[in-house]
C-alpha cells in the first residue's frame, strides 16, 4: 500500500479519491481500496477553508509512482507484546481504580489471561450517571461515587477528547483507538484531528469493555475501597478493602485518580516514596459557540469549533484546559464542604454553549516541599469557593471579576451548567497572582479570539483538578519503592487525560507481563 499526505480537498466535495489521484497524476480508477488515516481542517485563511487528508491506498500499478515525503510506502503500525517474563504469579494482579488507566491495564493482562481484579470505590457507571444526575439536581454527594469517582474515571464526564502529543513508538495509542471503537465508539476517533468520544458515547463504550474483561477472566469489585496494603520485607503482600476483607495479590497496581486524596495519603504513611509535582488552577469561561465558530471559520458552516490558547504572565504559563465546544460546565466535587468544576460535552455537542478552562500554572514553589502540600493546597482554594458559592458553583461576570464585586445578573448572558450555581465574587477564591495571570491572559486571548474578554463572559470556580499534584516514584520497571506495586496513570502523576493514562495503563501491564509467565487462558 501507499500512504499520501497534505492531500486538500474543498469543503463542498467528500470525493477524496478525486483529489488524491490528482496529486499522484494518475486515473481515479487506479485506485483499488482507500482508508483514511488523519482528516484535520485547515482555516488559517478564512476565505479558502479546506480538508487536509492523510490516506493509505491499493493502486492496481504502483510502477510510475514517485516517492516523497508526502507519498511513500505505508509503514507497518500494528501493537505487539511478546516480551513475557518467567517468573510465576502466585496471586492474582489487583487494580486499583476503573478509569482509562485501570481499564486499559486490566484490559492487556485479561487479553493475556492473568485474570486481574478491578476494584473500583464508586458505582457500575449506569448507576453512577443516575447518582451525579440526582447530585447536580439535590446537591447531594456521595463521595465515593460522584463526577471524580466511580467507573469510567473523571472522563467520563468531560468531552471524552482522545487527542494526545505523546509520541508512540510502540503504537500504544493504536491499541487505545482500536479497542474502543471495537468496544462501540465512532470509527472516526481514529483519524480525526481532535478526536472526541462525547460523554453520552463514552458510558457505553466503558460497559462494554467491563463486559469483555470479564469474558476473557476479569473481575470487578465496586463501592470497594482499598483502605490499607500489607507489606513484608519491601513487598506487597496484601491489601484491605473497606477496612475487613483482606485480598492476598503479588501485584498491585495504583490506577487511583488524581482526585483520591484520602488513599494518596494512606499510601504516604506506609511510606512509599513519592514528591510534590506541578499542576494548574483557575476558571471556567463559557462563551457562544456560534461566536467561536465564526472566530475559527468566519461564515462557513462547520462542526463546533475549538481552540487552543497559551500565554506567559510573569514566568507562569497561562493555557487553556479542556476545552468543550458545545458543552457545560459542571459541579464535579469528590469531597463535602468542596467545590470544584469541570468541563462536559456530549458527543453531538450541541448545547450551544463553548466552555474551557483557563488555568494558570502552580509549582511546589507556591505550596511547599511536602507531598502533600499540593493537595492542602487545593482543599483550600475548594473550601473556599464552596464558602463563597453558598454550597453552590460560584459564577460571576468577568467585567465584575475585573472589579472585585458580585454580579447582580446574568441576563443577556449565555451558558450551560450541570449543578446548581451561585452568583459570587471569585476573586476571593484564589491568591492574587492567580487572578491577576488570568485576567492578563483573558485580555492577551481577547486579541486572538474577539470577544473572548467580553464583559458578559462568564465565569466559575475552581478549576484545580488539572491534574495530580503528587507523582509517586517508580523505577526503570515501573514499579515503586515498594516491589510489587505499579503506580499508573494521572492519579500517580504519570498521565492527563483519557489517552495518556489508557497508554500508560498498557505501558504497566505490559512491566508486569514482562515479569511474570503469560497465562494460559
Amino acid at each position: 500500500m501507499i500512504r499520501v499526505r497534505e492531500i486538500k480537498v474543498p469543503l463542498n466535495d467528500d470525493d477524496v479519491k478525486k483529489y488524491v489521484a490528482l496529486k499522484l497524476k494518475i486515473n481515479k480508477g487506479e485506485i483499488n481500496n482507500l482508508k483514511i488515516n488523519k482528516k484535520s481542517i485547515d482555516a488559517r485563511k478564512k476565505e479558502k477553508i479546506h480538508y487536509v487528508y492523510e490516506v493509505d491506498i491499493e493502486l492496481r500499478n504502483e510502477k510510475n509512482i514517485k516517492f516523497s515525503n508526502n507519498i511513500l510506502k505505508t509503514p507497518k503500525e500494528e501493537y505487539k507484546f511478546n516480551d513475557f517474563g518467567n517468573q510465576k504469579m502466585d496471586n492474582r494482579p489487583v487494580i486499583v481504580g476503573a478509569g482509562p488507566a485501570g481499564l486499559f491495564c486490566a484490559y492487556i493482562l485479561a487479553e493475556n489471561g492473568y485474570k486481574p481484579i478491578v476494584i473500583e470505590r464508586g458505582e457500575q457507571v449506569e448507576k453512577r450517571v443516575e447518582i451525579v444526575s440526582k447530585f447536580w439536581e439535590t446537591g447531594k454527594l456521595d463521595k465515593n461515587t460522584n463526577v471524580q469517582f466511580g467507573e469510567g474515571g473523571a472522563g467520563t464526564f468531560s468531552d471524552g477528547k482522545l487527542n494526545t502529543l505523546v509520541k508512540d513508538k510502540k503504537f500504544r495509542m493504536l491499541k487505545v483507538f482500536d479497542t474502543f471503537i471495537e468496544m462501540g465508539a465512532p470509527t472516526e476517533i481514529k483519524y480525526l484531528n481532535k478526536p472526541h468520544i462525547g460523554t453520552d458515547l463514552l458510558r457505553n463504550v466503558i460497559i462494554n469493555m467491563r463486559n469483555k474483561i470479564i469474558q476473557m477472566g476479569g473481575e470487578f469489585k465496586y463501592n470497594t475501597l482499598m483502605t490499607d496494603i500489607i507489606i513484608d520485607d519491601n513487598n506487597i503482600q496484601k491489601i484491605v478493602l473497606n477496612d475487613e476483607k483482606i485480598i492476598n495479590t503479588d501485584v498491585l497496581v495504583l490506577a487511583i485518580g488524581h482526585s483520591s486524596r484520602d488513599t494518596i495519603e494512606m499510601l504516604y504513611k506506609k511510606e512509599i516514596k513519592m514528591i510534590p509535582k506541578s499542576f494548574a488552577m483557575g476558571f471556567r469561561v463559557q462563551h457562544s459557540q456560534k461566536m467561536i465558530n465564526k472566530n475559527q471559520y468566519g461564515n462557513v458552516d462547520l462542526p463546533p469549533a475549538s481552540y487552543k490558547l497559551t500565554h506567559q504572565v510573569n514566568g507562569r504559563g497561562v493555557y487553556s484546559f479542556c476545552m468543550c465546544p458545545g458543552g457545560y460546565v459542571v459541579n464535579s466535587s469528590s469531597e463535602e464542604n468542596r467545590m470544584v468544576v469541570n468541563g462536559m460535552s456530549n458527543h453531538l455537542r450541541d448545547s450551544g454553549v463553548a466552555n474551557s478552562a483557563i488555568v494558570v500554572t502552580i509549582s511546589p514553589n507556591d505550596f511547599g516541599s511536602h507531598p502533600l502540600d499540593g493537595v492542602n493546597f487545593q482543599r483550600k482554594v475548594e473550601e473556599k469557593a464552596y464558602e463563597i458559592g453558598k454550597c453552590n458553583i460560584p459564577v460571576q461576570l468577568y467585567k465584575d471579576f475585573k472589579n472585585n464585586k458580585v454580579s447582580e445578573s446574568l441576563d443577556n448572558c449565555v451558558y450551560a451548567f450541570k449543578g446548581k450555581f451561585s452568583l459570587s465574587n471569585l476573586v476571593k477564591i484564589y491568591p492574587s497572582y492567580v487572578n491577576e495571570a488570568f485576567v492578563d491572559a483573558m485580555e492577551h486571548f481577547d486579541k486572538k479570539i474577539k470577544g473572548f474578554a467580553a464583559d458578559n463572559v462568564i465565569i466559575a470556580a475552581p478549576e484545580s483538578r488539572t491534574s495530580s499534584p503528587v507523582r509517586i516514584e517508580r523505577d526503570e520497571n515501573l514499579e515503586s519503592s515498594i516491589k510489587g506495586i505499579y503506580p499508573c496513570g494521572e492519579g500517580a502523576g504519570y498521565a492527563g487525560g483519557i489517552t495518556t493514562s489508557a497508554m500508560d495503563g498498557i505501558k504497566v501491564a505490559e512491566a508486569i507481563m514482562s515479569k511474570y509467565k503469560k497465562v494460559n487462558k
